[in-house]
């Protein structure tokens, strides 16, 4: 299990994980980060709530089907990284 930002426990299944920053900032623009995992202080993993439609965004953006408005994903990869550097 682990803890999210509302300091809820979340099972591991019902979490999606990445560390994948651009995958991670794609999901952003349409569901919350739930948290930000640093254990590894090298990496940071991002955890979102798993449900079909974010698997199925996932998996676009694999098949690189995905378009998005480039100023609108600039500034989430911008909160992103302020979010990573000041946790």
């Amino acid at each position: 299990m682990t803890k999210s930002m509302t300091q809820k426990m979340i099972p591991e299944e019902q979490l999606y994980r990445t560390n994948d920053l651009a995958l991670a900032t794609l999901i952003s623009l349409y569901y919350p980060i739930e948290a930000i995992d640093h254990e590894n202080p090298r990496k940071a993993f991002f955890l979102f709530l798993r449900n079909t439609k974010l698997d199925q965004l996932v998996e676009g953006y694999w098949r690189g089907e995905i378009k998005v408005e480039p100023q609108s994903y600039f500034n989430e990869l911008r909160q992103i990284k302020s979010r990573i550097y000041s946790e």
